[in-house]
């Protein structure tokens, strides 16, 4: 099985004008051409907290879906996370993991069947905070390590997090290995490797970096970051 797996944070769908164009956003995700996205800042943080593209949207110009997270309905994630898939994908199970945090953030659980195999996906956005981002890790890792039913798992989103030997990256390393995608923050000239995507050892990266068209450089404050996997032999 070969798969292609993205992040992006795409800023409530507003871009460096400063506009919210959630067409602009879709026109990114669908130039990704991936199996499964985790999205940060996916819905609107005040009132309903809507999804920043309709779920009607997606489901209509996009070969995706979103995962069912929270009960909000017009909502596709929990915390602005939200994870989609291929429509011909077959989703399991969705829920919400809640983290020790400063900020209103969190990280969204899937189990899918893919071309006819089981996979656990994990979206997530880290606190600001480096003590929060530590205790974050060490529980998203922890918990996936206590799941009853154990997967091949890819956990992706924004860390937050600058530092090449920081407490978080070595927390999700323990057990899964990290793509090289590249730096993703800014837009206008990215120094941040701030996106990040992590695979179990029941896979192995065969390519990955940073999504740069025109039209992402404009819809987001952060790149997209992706990467191609394929299961280990």
């Amino acid at each position: 099985m070969t798969l292609r797996v993205a992040s992006y944070n795409m800023r409530k769908a507003i871009g460096l004008d400063r506009l919210r164009k959630p067409d602009r956003v879709l026109a990114v995700l669908n130039e990704l051409d991936a199996d499964i996205i985790a999205l940060q800042e996916a819905d609107r943080r005040l009132g309903e907290r809507a999804s920043a593209i309709p779920r009607a949207m997606i489901e209509a110009e996009s070969p995706y879906r979103a995962v069912p997270i929270e009960n909000r309905p017009n909502s596709i994630g929990w915390h602005g996370n939200a994870i989609l898939v291929r429509k011909d994908h077959e989703i399991i199970h969705g829920e919400p993991l809640f983290l020790p945090m400063l900020e209103p953030r969190g990280a969204v659980l899937a189990d899918l069947v893919v071309r006819g195999e089981s996979v656990r996906v994990v979206g997530m956005h880290l606190d600001l905070s480096g003590l929060y981002r530590a205790r974050q890790a060490k529980m998203l890792v922890d918990h996936l390590g206590e799941r009853t039913t154990q997967l091949p798992s890819i956990l992706m989103g924004d860390l937050n997090d600058w530092m090449v030997n920081s407490k978080a990256l070595k927390e999700f390393q323990r057990h899964h290995q990290c793509a090289a995608c590249g730096p993703s923050f800014p837009t206008r000239r990215p120094l941040g490797t701030l996106d990040r995507i992590f695979v179990s050892d029941h896979f192995k990266v065969e390519e990955s970096g940073v999504h740069t068209s025109l039209t992402a450089k404009r819809a987001s404050d952060h790149l997209p970051v992706w990467a191609n996997i394929a299961r280990s032999t």
